[in-house]
């Protein structure tokens, strides 16, 4: 990295000096509590976000007991979803017209810090945290997204982890197993003493997958493993200030045998779950280090401190399919694998090149933020210096495809002959917000500064052992100055109305060739009418880009050449409705009803014409749709619960798709259909302490599409059923 590189070991000693210098000479306070890793809490109470604000706690989590975060997520409105390999490894997130491609236009984060592998370098997020060990997922959109960047146009997703538990000992464990393979073994333990606590927890789940390969079998599926340990040290009662140290350890790993290759339109009609023998080689393998040190301190009733030092490190090779009989997946390469599965035994042996996309990243760094609680203002104060960089170091393998569909290995690869680059970014932000506080009116408002630094060192694909100086070495460097204004109002306790504006930004990659950060206003009006058994919110959003990011990804079905490039669209504007209704009906009662209601709607148009390389744009005309943003989503689901059971059916509308730019009727070639899928949950409490339950993912077995990568399509997973059992104690 560069000459400022941290070093988390000399951090946590400053911060643990810092905690074991308290002095005893004031009253006793209540410990720190750790809401920095947090968007909502105590200081934020989610009812008077000024914006669209969502929490899925642990109830609704473990309704359901997704291990898909895709899943988890679609009761929220203005969240867009696009499945890819059914058990969403690597999701495609967005918010508010953004685009989902690898959630890459959002800001993702796990307890307060940011998750993506390289989220200024390289945002295009291949690693994503093990959703089904989470206890809390926060989702907030709109002006008081400021605080947290550095993408704050459609919005942020706060994953929280495992707690440590406020009791001496618990923990719990759940073992699940179901259709193709699937098995989750999730267990975990902690306590918390006097001023000593700590949690460890072990999350394994596998599939053996719902494709099979044609002619050599084999498995399709995956084995993920992750873990994770906490411990924290409270200061004393009697001590000057009230401290609390916590360091998080985690480590997670993943094999899976995912591809890129498709299927023809004619290929998915007969056998949608089948994958071409071309395919056979395709394997992701991933491991992912994370330490991260948190500590707070309150210097009184009205003044905290909270500081988090953070590193992550990940790895990851997608070995996969990148020409068949000489051509590209895009050109013609998944039409040769085609026909030769069509009749192997007849048919001529064909190349097969299968690249070893091999990446390492790193993302690091130091935030803090001062609140400050004077009279009517609750001034929040913060910075972050952060770092991140993906080392690309790829090469690539001939296999020969025979008669047998088996394929043998011809050519090995140099490591670093297919693309041997650093991209790397420096990136320092700071940001103040005020919220004002006068009667029943409340306004939040708030200045974020960004400078960032970005550079794209290349040795080519020749000098494998990057002696010398790169052949191509760009930086680019810019600052931003962001601000933000939003208001409640409370019309009784029960009703609020919220408006707000903000300008909306996004770094500029290092390989955005103009160096042209992504930059919008956004704007957003509503109400939110909670009381007792009813929750509820409308919020209508507008977002005027004067420049939008895309990033060209294999996952989009990139041209080889240019994936890494990010393209600049220029203008395009975003407008929408969300909509979110939850009522228990008979709540008191022995037997009562919940329902939830989550609705959205989207129109995305570019606002001007311009030829682009990047493939899901194309040739655009100003009025052209944005690709994989569907105009209508609605979410359904309906459960009857007792004190010894429950039962819930959920429902997802997805209204039709264009993958293409473009305007008027969707030609069939470029469309994906609408389609509604149902899950079930069942669940039966055999004491306080115990359950079984089952649960249907796509309980009436619809066969829909989820993508059409390369040209190819890819269907959604089919009905899979499993059934577990859950202690805690």
């Amino acid at each position: 990295m560069t000459q400022h590189s941290l070093r988390i070991s000399l951090l946590a000693t400053a911060l643990f000096s810092a905690f074991s210098a308290s002095a005893a000479d004031t009253d006793p306070a209540t410990n720190a509590t750790m809401e920095q890793i947090s968007i909502f809490g105590s200081a934020n109470p989610v009812n008077n976000v000024p914006g669209s604000a969502h929490v899925i706690g642990d109830a609704e989590i473990e309704n359901f007991k997704y291990t898909d975060i895709m899943r988890t997520l679609a009761s929220v409105p203005g969240v867009y979803l696009q499945e890819e390999d059914g058990y969403g490894l690597r999701p495609n997130i967005g918010m508010r017209g953004t685009g989902q491609n690898r959630s890459e236009k959002i800001t993702i984060m796990e307890d307060g810090v940011l998750a993506a592998p390289a989220p200024y370098a390289s945002p295009a997020a291949y690693y994503f945290p093990t959703s089904g060990r989470m206890q809390t997922v926060e989702i907030m959109k709109g002006g008081s997204t400021l605080k947290y960047g550095p993408r704050t146009t459609g919005g942020i997703i706060n994953m929280l982890s495992r707690q440590i538990p406020v009791e001496e000992l618990a923990g719990g464990i759940d073992v699940a197993a179901g259709q193709d393979g699937f098995a989750k073994v999730h267990a975990h333990a902690g306590g918390q003493g006097e001023r000593v606590g700590a949690v460890a927890e072990i999350y394994r789940y596998q599939a053996d997958g719902f494709r099979d390969i044609n002619g050599v079998g084999g498995d399709t599926g995956f084995v993920k493993n992750d873990a994770l340990a906490k411990i924290s040290i409270d200061s004393s009662d009697d001590a000057k200030y009230q401290q609390r140290l916590e360091l998080k350890l985690k480590y997670s790993d993943e094999v899976s045998n995912e591809t890129y290759m498709g299927l023809t339109e004619d290929d998915y009609n007969a056998s949608p779950y089948m994958r071409y023998s071309a395919s056979q080689k395709d394997e992701m393998s991933t491991d992912h280090k994370q330490i991260q040190l948190n500590h707070i301190i309150d210097f009184s009733s009205t003044v905290s401190l909270a500081t988090t030092a953070y590193y992550n490190n990940f790895h990851r090779n997608w070995y996969k399919t990148n020409k068949v009989a000489g051509q590209s997946l895009s050109s013609g390469g998944i039409e040769a694998a085609a026909d030769f599965d069509r009749d192997p035994a007849s048919a001529a042996a064909i190349d097969v090149e299968v690249k070893a996309n091999n990446r390492d990243y790193l993302s690091q760094g130091i935030q803090t933020e001062l609140n400050w609680l004077v009279g009517d203002h609750d001034l929040a104060i913060g910075a972050r210096y952060h770092e991140d960089e993906m080392d690309r170091f790829q090469w690539v393998d001939t296999y020969e495809l025979g008669a047998n569909q088996v394929m043998s290995l011809t050519n090995s690869g140099t490591p670093g002959s297919d693309s041997n680059r650093i991209d790397s970014a420096e990136a320092f932000a700071f940001y103040v917000q005020d919220k004002m506080t006068f009667g029943d009116l409340a306004i939040t408002a708030g200045l974020r500064y960004e400078d960032v630094t970005t550079q794209r060192r290349d040795w080519g694909k020749t000098n494998v052992g990057r002696e010398g100086a790169p052949d191509e070495d760009i930086s680019n460097s810019f600052d931003v100055i962001l601000p933000s204004v939003a208001a409640t109002y409370h019309l009784t306790d029960d009703l609020i109305v919220l408006a707000g504006i903000q300008q909306g930004f996004a770094p500029s990659a290092p390989g955005n060739d103009d160096g042209k950060e992504e930059k919008s206003w956004n704007y957003e009006a509503g109400v939110r009418y909670n009381t007792g058994a009813l929750n509820s919110e409308a919020i209508a959003f507008y977002s005027d880009y004067s420049n939008m990011h895309g990033n060209c990804t294999a996952a989009q079905g990139c041209d080889d050449d240019n994936i890494g490039n990010q393209y600049n669209a220029g203008e395009v504007e975003v407008s929408g409705i969300e909509l979110s209704l939850g009522y228990e009906f008979n709540q008191t009662g022995e037997i009562s009803f919940p329902v939830k209601m989550a609705y959205t709607f989207s129109n995305a148009e570019f606002q001007n014409a311009f030829i682009s390389d990047f493939e899901s744009w194309g040739d655009v005309e100003k009025g052209d749709e944005l690709p994989y943003l569907p105009d209508n989503q609605l979410y359904l689901s309906a459960g009857v619960q007792a004190q010894a059971w429950q039962v819930t059916i959920a429902g997802r509308y997805t209204s039709d798709m264009r993958t293409v730019a473009d305007q008027g009727g969707i030609p069939a070639e470029e469309l994906i259909a609408n389609k509604t899928v149902v899950d079930l949950s069942a669940r039966y409490f055999i004491n306080d302490a115990s359950e079984v339950y089952l649960t249907v993912d796509n309980l009436l077995d619809e066969t829909y599409m989820t993508t059409r990568i390369h040209g190819s399509i890819f269907a959604g997973k089919p009905q899979t059923a499993t059934l577990g059992y859950h202690y805690k104690f």
